[in-house]
């Protein structure tokens, strides 16, 4: 092995790494005292420190203001919602009015569609990647369903690179080349979960807006992960989950961007609660709506105070470090996986996620060659061995290596001990 895939030249890059410091402020799950070298924060990032602390303040504030709870004090829920939303458009490089934190992800997602879904005429298709996460094809089917469309003919699903077994954006480019007249909606992913393959959101969105297709994206694996600009990209909505890159823990609330252009169209349909009021006029109870603002507008109903409290504490361990820097770190950290892969197991292992930096992030997905059929086999003695990556059928292994957390010795562990166990199961 080389001197800079050497175990000691991971710890030489450990101590050199100013972020280091960041790993102390999660609690690092451990087995029979010994600390996992967790890999699946693309599934569900670790845990703060600072966040029972928060959850804990709005138990206290249930407890001993009860009804009250929603008026007094700094924290007072009438507005809690509020305190992540400028840290959060921050996050995604957009106006603190174009951002909200709500529901969960999928739930934001139909809320999305309902609004931004019109067919008319011919134009009554919507197009997504072939093999997109599951949770998104069922709201997009169940969602033309609704409009009374079969989704045999009104679904598009954009097939992968039979050379490459990418998507990237060629095969989006082409069918709109050729039938953009007949799409509504362009469902996209901002990193495809099983590749880890990014995507340009202003070159997708650019792709739809020139044919008259709205644009709208699912970032649930780039939020937190790589740097993203929504405001610049012309996007007409998004949505993402808080609990893999955001750390804001199981169930999370979601976030939200919808590009100000939409904000107050009288003949955009909303689907309404009685969040999606004015804050100054919400509690008179009138029968009519007076709208809220910007993205507020699609809130349906009072925020989940409990699971918003996490999500306080994990924007600001955002603000603090910053995303140029979480990506930097990313970079040589996957880079330096990707290297250990190829020289110790370039005959064993193909990493299907591609290899130039700028179209992946954190996540580096990897087939078995020979025997792919052992592949959940290896995954789950990686688990027990407290190397925590996970699996994807019918024979991917994703690692995430997250800069906030993991290490380069991590990194080498992982890869020596996936090294051992290919050969167990060869």
């Amino acid at each position: 092995m080389s001197i800079e895939l050497s175990l000691e030249s991971a710890r030489a890059q450990d101590a050199a790494d100013s972020l280091r410091h960041y790993r102390d402020r999660f609690h690092i799950p451990q087995s029979d005292g010994q600390e996992w070298r967790y890999f699946c924060g693309h599934s569900l990032g670790l845990m703060p420190k600072s966040s029972p602390a928060a959850v804990e303040n709005m138990i206290a504030q249930w407890r001993d203001l009860a009804v009250h709870g929603h008026f007094r004090g700094d924290d007072a829920w009438l507005t809690y919602h509020e305190l992540v939303r400028a840290p959060m458009a921050r996050l995604v490089n957009a106006k603190p009015s174009e951002v909200v934190a709500m529901n969960a992800l999928s739930v934001n997602l139909h809320l999305m569609l309902a609004s931004f879904f019109r067919p008319e005429g011919k134009r009554c298709k919507i197009v997504i990647e072939k093999a997109a996460f599951p949770s998104d094809r069922y709201a997009v089917v169940s969602q033309l369903k609704w409009h009374g469309l079969d989704p045999e003919q009104h679904l598009v699903e954009i097939e992968q690179d039979p050379d490459t077994k990418l998507h990237g954006i060629g095969g989006l480019r082409s069918y709109l080349a050729e039938h953009g007249d007949e799409v509504a909606l362009v469902l996209w992913p901002g990193v495809q979960y099983v590749s880890g393959e990014r995507f340009d959101v202003k070159a997708v969105t650019e792709l739809c807006h020139a044919v008259g297709a709205i644009a709208g994206f699912d970032l649930a694996h780039m939020v937190g992960n790589i740097p993203v600009n929504l405001g610049d990209s012309g996007a007409d909505f998004a949505a993402w989950c808080c609990y893999k890159y955001l750390n804001s823990g199981p169930g999370a609330v979601s976030g939200v961007f919808v590009h100000s252009r939409h904000h107050n169209r009288d003949d955009l349909v909303i689907l309404n609660g009685w969040w999606s009021n004015d804050v100054s006029t919400r509690f008179r109870m009138d029968p009519d709506l007076d709208p809220a603002a910007g993205a507020a507008a699609w809130q349906i109903s009072n925020p989940p105070i409990l699971t918003l409290a996490p999500l306080t504490t994990t924007l600001a361990i955002f603000d603090e470090v910053g995303m140029d820097a979480l990506r930097e770190k990313s970079l040589r950290m996957t880079g330096f996986m990707e290297a250990l892969i190829q020289e110790r197991l370039p005959e064993a292992i193909e990493i299907i996620t591609p290899s130039d930096p700028n179209y992946r992030g954190c996540q580096l997905s990897l087939r078995i060659k020979q025997n792919p059929d052992a592949s959940k086999a290896i995954n789950d003695a990686l688990v027990a061995s407290n190397i925590v990556s996970d699996w994807r059928a019918p024979d991917v292994i994703r690692f995430a290596p997250v800069p906030l957390y993991n290490t380069f010795e991590d990194v080498w562990h992982g890869i020596r001990r996936l090294e051992e166990e290919l050969r167990a199961h060869a």
